[in-house]
């Protein structure tokens, strides 16, 4: 597949599918979004990951070697390979390793909550961020809502004036038309 040029530059537009939207969007970058992405698409990334070998599934989808790591069931998995995956499985569209905000932490943290064994390592750089918390101070007290909330008016109802039938004329007071009548 030949890659096209970008509108105003001489780069070359890198292919669909590796980070960039096709079409009028010239230059505006995608970044996955993995809510959708739950621990079963997650299993069924690492069966293929397990079904093709390492080095096939890097290969096949375009993921580059090394990076950080996840556990299950005491086997390591590549976590933005796999995470990538998953995200195909839940979308139908893969995202690629440019489309993580955040990198590997990110990858890394994702994999934490939908239940997967993080390296150690990553679970200390985790605890290093500074939690969020609520406030604890108290409160001022809010006052009371009205009782009544002024309330647009309803519109007055139009008056139709009647019209003949036959020949579309108003129709004076005696209700039948002089025209038609």
């Amino acid at each position: 597949m030949r890659a096209r040029r970008v509108q105003g530059t001489s780069q070359p537009r890198p292919a669909p599918g590796t980070g960039w939207v096709a079409g009028d969007d010239v230059g505006f970058c995608d970044v996955a979004t993995f809510s959708a992405v739950t621990r079963a698409h997650i299993l069924q990334a690492i069966a293929e990951h397990d079904s093709r070998g390492a080095d096939g599934f890097l290969g096949v989808y375009g993921f580059p070697a090394g990076g950080g790591f996840f556990l299950h069931e005491d086997r390591p998995y590549p976590a933005i390979a796999i995470l990538g995956v998953a995200h195909r499985f839940a979308t139908g569209r893969l995202a690629g390793a440019d489309e993580f905000h955040g990198g590997e932490e990110a990858a890394q943290a994702l994999l934490g909550r939908r239940g997967f064994d993080v390296p150690q390592a990553a679970a200390a750089a985790r605890a290093a961020a500074p939690a969020r918390t609520r406030s604890t101070a108290p409160k001022a007290p809010r006052a009371p809502r009205a009782a009544t909330t002024p309330r647009a008016k309803k519109p007055e109802p139009v008056e139709f004036t009647a019209t003949c039938p036959t020949c579309s004329m108003v129709l004076p007071a005696t209700g039948k038309c002089d025209y038609c009548d």
